[in-house]
């Protein structure tokens, strides 16, 4: 994986978390000179960058590795956070209902989920989902990464 990827380092504020954080994420690199990559994560807290998109990093020596400069190219894809309110609901049944619409989630802990919406899915039956989850107070999400496609599919819910 190495030929092919490197471990990006993004420093950010998080408002979740209310500090600054430093998260490495795998990218696939496109052209290495100019310092283009291709994210191949899915971001926990990230800044406005979602999986796929074009981003340009550069080598920091005091760091000891590439860190994320600018976003060049969306994807159209977009990241959803996802917290489990609700003390001893599994969170395994939001994400099998997310992974039946084609949504893939990572966890950070038994809490805290990460959501992947790709470009050609319909964000509106995700939304619907998660407002659902939220109404019952089981859950709340917030939406740090939304593409222009996805804003478009909520027009949908009006």
């Amino acid at each position: 994986m190495e030929d092919t990827h490197k471990k990006i380092l993004f420093k950010y504020y998080s408002t979740y978390l209310e500090e600054i954080i430093s998260e490495t994420m795998w990218a696939e690199i496109i052209d290495l000179e100019k310092g283009y990559f291709k994210l191949d994560n899915i971001p926990f807290f990230g800044p406005l960058i979602a999986t796929d998109d074009i981003f340009r990093a550069e080598y920091d020596e005091t760091e000891k590795c590439f860190i994320h400069r600018e976003t060049i190219e969306s994807s159209g894809n977009s990241i959803v956070q996802i917290l489990v309110l609700e003390d001893g609901f599994d969170a395994a049944i939001i994400k099998d209902k997310l992974k039946a619409i084609n949504c893939v989630s990572e966890s950070l802990n038994d809490t805290f989920l990460a959501v992947e919406i790709t470009k050609q899915e319909d964000y509106s039956i995700v939304k619907m989902l998660l407002d659902e989850y939220e109404s019952l107070s089981v859950i709340e999400f917030a939406e740090p990464c939304l593409s222009d496609k996805h804003r478009a599919d909520l027009l949908k819910l009006n």
